[in-house]
């Protein structure tokens, strides 16, 4: 299975090949500032898995993570370790069938906005999955 995507503006484009390891919404305090959104919800993929044509920028979020965007239109594309790291978080808002994926849980749920109801039925992490 491919699945494509791209920013706002189309400079950037990827691909992703295969199903993802995991469909997770993270409501860690980093995912919310960084997306500027009360969630980041994302599908995690081997990086040897994405193919990308464009420029990309990144941010240092941590001492761990980039937080990869089109440097044009500021869209937050991907996330992924810093140094050696092999898995890619995808956007599931930046995939042109953005209801491919279906999330199968909620994660850093110890960090999430009072006002954020989580009713979906989806198992929730105080912290990372085990």
């Amino acid at each position: 299975m491919i699945r494509e995507g791209g920013c706002l503006c189309g400079a950037v484009r990827f691909k992703t090949q295969g199903e993802p390891l995991n469909v997770r919404i993270c409501h860690c305090g980093l995912c919310q500032k960084a997306t500027a959104a009360p969630f980041f919800a994302r599908a995690l993929f081997d990086k040897s898995a994405l193919t990308i044509e464009g420029e990309l920028a990144s941010f240092p979020s941590s001492d761990r993570i980039d937080r990869v965007f089109c440097p044009r239109c500021g869209t937050r594309l991907f996330a992924w370790r810093r140094s050696g790291g092999t898995m890619a978080g995808v956007s599931l808002s930046a995939f042109d069938d953005r209801n491919a994926y279906k999330p199968t849980a909620h994660i850093w749920v110890s960090d999430k906005m009072d006002w954020v109801k989580l009713d979906d039925g989806l198992p929730q992490y105080p912290e990372a999955a085990p």
